[in-house]
């Protein structure tokens, strides 16, 4: 009796953090192709993070930007077509957008003129 327990509480557990985990990056859905990619972008002392890195995405993939930054900028995302989004000195800001059109996309800090990604976006 007593392992019986053991092994269910050990299920339990382990079906519970399966369940509340999700893929660094995307959001949860249950669709995974339809999943979008997160990018989280931290702006403090003129530092940026991340720095000149690589994601993939998929055309037509919602791509979300996550800021928080103690200075304002401008995120320029060179994609056809392009977008600007406006970086206040917050936490907590988020925009969206989609790439239609396979290739590299760069996402820069405009004022800081620093690369954050390049989106490798793929059919």
């Amino acid at each position: 009796m007593t392992h019986r327990r053991v092994r269910y509480g050990l299920v339990t557990v382990a079906a519970l953090l399966l369940g509340c985990s999700s893929g660094a990056g995307s959001d949860s859905t249950d669709d995974p192709a339809n999943a979008a990619r997160v990018i989280d972008i931290r702006i403090a002392n003129g530092a940026v993070s991340p720095a000149n890195t690589r994601t993939e995405a998929e055309v037509g993939q919602r791509i979300v930007l996550r800021v928080d930054s103690d200075t304002t900028d401008e995120l320029h995302v060179h994609s056809a077509p392009a977008h600007t989004f406006p970086v206040a000195a917050a936490s907590g800001q988020q925009f969206d957008f989609t790439v239609t059109v396979p290739g590299q996309v760069e996402i820069e800090l405009h004022h800081l003129g620093r690369t954050v990604t390049t989106l490798l976006v793929r059919r």
